[in-house]
């Protein structure tokens, strides 16, 4: 088994976060979304809840 550098591969680590960022920030603009900030991302392949929505509405009423 081969040593390898912790600073190397520290190096390496910030290298692909690098390129990860790049690509996303491309895919987004490629995609018309705009950049959003950490914790705003929502899913939107996700039904509606019924169930929920429904058991807001009832209590809006009481």
């Amino acid at each position: 088994m081969t040593k390898q550098d912790p600073q190397e591969l520290l190096q390496q680590k910030h290298s692909q976060d690098e390129q990860k960022e790049q690509f996303t920030k491309f895919a987004r603009s490629a995609s018309g979304h705009a950049e959003l900030e950490a914790g705003q991302e929502f899913s939107h392949d996700r039904k509606s809840d019924d169930q929920n929505r429904m058991k807001s509405v009832e209590n809006k009423r009481a």
